[in-house]
């Protein structure tokens, strides 16, 4: 549909981006390879600039109300932070135009921080790629493996479904009520498995592991693969085989480590996993005592102050 066959087809839309970054910047080239003319491009930094001469080549780089006057279509793809003040800046401003859609990416967000562009009678969409960004056109390779939650009125639904599939990517709704525990649940999942590696790098550095990632790499891809396709059924390790005595000697291990986040971070994820299995019939009650009690908040050479409530 790329090219200039996609440009023939009907519903073709001028569309201004707003926000040069990672995203905006991949998803205004795919929409222009699914056959809308990106016809402008608010660009600040130099990053950004050299970001959009690469990905979207020849679309002029305009100040924001000028993207905005000439765009059917406004793509805002900026920090979460940014968007209501841009949002209630631009409407102050009188940019906003009757029957022009206005589509942001934020995750955290639904359609309700569009409130003031909507007031104008803009039509509001909120459309989040499930994935992460380089800025790099390998991205579009990506999109079609991707989901995006998406957010809008029902009766211009079918309009955001549509120009996700446009890009490639698979659409599911997400109500409006629910999208800050939607963006939770992506930015644990995908935020803290890069804090996780970087710790289980670092513990291996600092043992004399030359190469962290070529041991680590196999095992993560393994267990993430086996998650997504058996879910806790795929849990292994110590804490699911109720062996305290090897999570003891973990902490033992991390108590004399000077790394504290890691620390934490091992206890905070060790009572989950623990508690998780224990609601799920992994471990027994017996088990699950051990285990909680070899994590409670005490030293690991001292006796807990008491027996943690394990009821399943």
């Amino acid at each position: 549909m790329a090219g200039a066959d996609a440009s023939r087809r009907p519903g073709r839309l001028g569309v201004g981006v707003v926000g040069a970054g990672r995203v905006g910047a991949v998803l205004g080239a795919a929409l222009r390879s699914a056959g809308h003319a990106v016809v402008g491009v608010s660009a600040v930094s130099e990053a950004s600039r050299e970001r959009a001469e690469n990905l979207l080549p020849g679309v002029p780089v305009l100040e924001v109300p000028d993207v905005i006057e000439r765009a059917e279509l406004v793509l805002l793809a900026v920090p979460d932070d940014a968007l209501p003040e841009l949002v209630e800046g631009l409407a102050q401003l009188g940019a906003w135009q009757a029957g022009q859609l206005v589509v942001h990416t934020s995750g955290r967000y639904g359609t309700s921080v569009l409130g003031p562009a909507r007031a104008a009678g803009a039509i509001p969409l909120a459309i989040h790629p499930a994935m992460t960004f380089t800025g790099l056109s390998l991205d579009l390779g990506r999109l079609p493996d991707c989901m995006f939650g998406i957010t809008a009125p029902a009766a211009v639904l079918p309009i955001a479904q549509a120009l996700v599939v446009e890009m490639g990517a698979e659409p599911v709704v997400i109500e409006e009520e629910s999208r800050a525990l939607y963006h939770a649940a992506l930015a644990h999942a995908s935020n803290h498995l890069v804090t996780i590696t970087a710790q289980s790098a670092q513990l291996l550095t600092d043992i004399g592991v030359q190469h962290p990632d070529r041991l680590l790499g196999p095992l993560m891809k393994a267990s993430l693969e086996n998650a997504l396709s058996s879910g806790e059924g795929a849990l292994t390790g110590p804490v699911a085989r109720g062996d305290a005595g090897t999570v003891r000697a973990h902490r033992a291990a991390l108590d004399a480590h000077d790394a504290p986040d890691t620390r934490q971070a091992y206890l905070g994820m060790a009572r989950a996993t623990a508690l998780r299995a224990l609601e799920r019939g992994i471990l027994s009650p017996t088990q699950g005592q051990a285990i909680l009690a070899v994590l409670a908040d005490t030293p690991a050479d001292e006796p807990p102050g008491g027996t943690p409530d394990v009821r399943p």
